[in-house]
């Protein structure tokens, strides 16, 4: 589309009025809903829906076959695999109006979620969480936990660059990409970015 600062293939449908940040890339047969936002440089794959109350973050990447419900909302730089689902309503059922009953879901900066995750609603995703591959949330993920299987269970952490994190007996941990130190805190069931920026 002409005159705009972000991209919107023709066959995708953007209802007005709606804020879409510069560099954004809207790909085939999407619908953006009115009063949507969307951050600075992001890609939306093709097949994508964005409800009018979503909030997205820069730098995000939806992948193709994301609905993004009313609900939602998306810090900086969360990338959302293919064909992974969201939800917004705990009991759907169709003979019975729930729009004044969705619940808020909140995925922190760097989170990852894997292609045909299921993160069901009314839980936060911390920053640089890692969701497996077809996992199912249900419960609240702490920053840089790594999720995976069917009721989904911390099964390990990661780190901002993406890699699983090998702890030594102290609790201590490298990121072997970027070289900075992690921590398990706690119960182990945190782990903290231990670098000093």
């Amino acid at each position: 589309m002409s005159g705009q600062s972000y991209y919107a293939h023709e066959s995708s449908i953007i209802d007005p009025p709606v804020t879409i940040g510069e560099g954004t890339k809207i790909w085939h047969f999407c619908h953006v809903s009115a009063h949507a936002v969307i951050g600075r440089n992001c890609s939306v794959g093709q097949n994508c829906f964005i409800a009018g109350t979503v909030k997205i973050g820069e730098g995000c990447k939806i992948q193709n076959n994301v609905s993004i419900y009313d609900g939602v909302e998306l810090e900086d730089y969360v990338f959302c695999g293919p064909s992974m689902v969201f939800t917004n309503v705990i009991n759907p059922r169709c003979e019975v109006p729930r729009r004044d009953e969705f619940q808020k879901t909140l995925v922190r900066r760097g989170a990852t979620i894997g292609a045909n995750a299921t993160v069901l609603c009314g839980t936060t995703l911390g920053e640089y969480c890692f969701i497996g591959a077809g996992a199912v949330v249900r419960r609240d993920v702490p920053a840089y936990a790594l999720v995976t299987g069917v009721l989904g269970r911390i099964t390990g952490w990661m780190s901002r660059a993406g890699h699983r994190l090998e702890f030594d007996a102290a609790g201590r941990a490298v990121c072997p990409e970027s070289g900075k130190a992690y921590r398990k805190s706690g119960a182990e069931d945190v782990c903290l970015d231990d670098s000093s920026d």
